[in-house]
């Protein structure tokens, strides 16, 4: 059984795990492990999660495989992005599956739910950055008609930057 729920301060510590293994898993064939553990140490810190929490135009949900938790994704309302000229604009911020759960079409069970909160948020579209080298995740976004608008450069640490795609959906 599929269950998807809004995500509470007490997820906090298996969203951060989560977090941590899938960029790892995502980011370590790419770019130096220095460099990947310096982002995960700040970007998955309890206190850098929940400080998220109280901002009102974040929205953590979390997806369950029977009673196992199998992946969250993390969105931004009402966050604009340079190269669109669209209000109201969601931003998927995280979207992480663990991979022993790919291929059970979890991540599309989960992506349409954080659409359709998006849509009854009154936003007009979506947008992302994604690794250029993640060509699962590209094949995956792609699916779901998202377009390439254009490239940014993710800083990872003080000395990397990894070239991604900016890509769109529009509602």
């Amino acid at each position: 059984m599929i269950r998807i729920e809004k995500a509470v301060i007490d997820d906090l510590e298996r969203i951060a795990e989560i977090g941590r293994i899938t960029f790892l898993e995502t980011y370590l064939p790419n770019t130096p492990k220095e460099a990947v553990e310096s982002f995960v140490a700040t970007a998955f810190d309890l206190d850098t999660l929940r400080a998220e929490f109280n901002i009102e135009s974040i929205h953590y949900f979390i997806i369950f495989s029977d009673e196992t938790l199998a992946g969250y994704g993390k969105i931004e309302l009402n966050a604009q992005n340079e190269m669109l000229e669209t209000p109201q604009l969601t931003k998927l911020e995280r979207f992480y599956v663990l991979k022993e759960f790919h291929g059970h079409k979890l991540g599309a069970q989960l992506f349409n739910h954080l659409v359709q909160f998006s849509k009854e948020q009154q936003q007009r579209g979506m947008w992302l950055y994604v690794l250029i080298a993640n060509e699962r995740a590209l094949r995956f976004y792609t699916k779901n008609n998202f377009q390439i608008v254009g490239e940014y450069d993710f800083k990872i640490s003080e000395t990397r930057y990894n070239p991604n795609y900016v890509m769109y959906l529009v509602y």
